[in-house]
């Protein structure tokens, strides 16, 4: 491996984080605990992590929590929007989280199939 590569790398992982830490109009908790793990969040909170740097979108936070308490959901997702209720969406997989990416996040409009509760 060259300096060119460890520097791509790096830059990477610095946009991550940034995704992760940063205050937002959207908030994304990905459940990560034992049984989401199980199911497939961290193929989940990849896909959400991919998609939102593929878009650019500079106003969403992702970040992770641990169980939720509904197992048979797993992997959960919530998304948390500023003035809006909450959406829980569970069953999720890849393709679904870039789906809720694409919908929800950019155009507004929870993708009612994947939704679980609405607080």
């Amino acid at each position: 491996m060259n300096l060119e590569e460890l520097k791509k790398i790096r830059e990477s992982a610095q946009k991550d984080v940034e995704l992760r830490q940063k205050q937002a109009r959207i908030k994304v908790v990905v459940g990560m605990g034992t049984s989401g793990i199980a199911a497939g969040a961290r193929e989940v909170l990849k896909a959400f992590l991919d998609e939102i740097a593929t878009r650019n979108l500079t106003d969403v936070m992702i970040t992770q929590t641990g169980e939720k308490g509904l197992a048979s959901h797993e992997p959960m997702v919530e998304v948390h929007e500023e003035g809006k209720s909450l959406v829980i969406y569970g069953n999720l997989d890849s393709d679904k989280a870039r789906k809720i990416v694409a919908n929800h996040i950019v155009n507004g409009k929870p993708v009612t199939e994947f939704v679980i509760e609405v607080k």
